[in-house]
């Protein structure tokens, strides 16, 4: 049992070091996110809208399932922070992307349309897939 407690002694540091730098950087990739949208997300979901609920529902999915793939295949806080960097900047990216070929996107989040969000949380998650899987190699 000494050993046990040991190997957790040890690790609880790392594990806590590692998920608050991800953390932060889902943080920091959703405040980037939310900027680069035209409308506001917080405040239409604050009013209820379900479009913009869906929309930024996937957007924080979309930037936590690399991130979480980039932690669990990193050794280190630096090599965190690398690979997470490089995952939020496709993600939004490809949401930019996506904003653009779907041509007012924004004005229909904004007035609740219900297909518009959901397919942009469905292009959000299956990009966030692919980009967790190129990180983790």
């Amino acid at each position: 049992m000494d050993v046990v407690l040991q190997s957790f002694a040890a690790g609880f540091p790392v594990l806590m070091l590692h998920l608050l730098v991800t953390l932060a950087m889902l943080a920091g990739g959703v405040v980037l996110y939310t900027i680069t949208t035209p409308h506001k997300d917080f405040a239409l979901v604050r009013e209820g809208n379900l479009a913009a609920a869906i929309s930024l529902a996937g957007a924080i999915l979309g930037l936590a399932i690399p991130l979480a793939f980039c932690m669990a295949s990193s050794v280190s806080v630096a090599e965190i922070v690398i690979w997470g960097v490089l995952a939020v900047f496709v993600q939004i990216l490809v949401f930019r992307l996506s904003d653009l070929l779907l041509r007012d996107l924004s004005s229909r989040i904004e007035s609740g349309e219900m297909a518009a969000a959901v397919l942009l949380a469905g292009i959000k998650l299956s990009v966030a897939a692919v980009n967790a899987a190129a990180i983790s190699g």
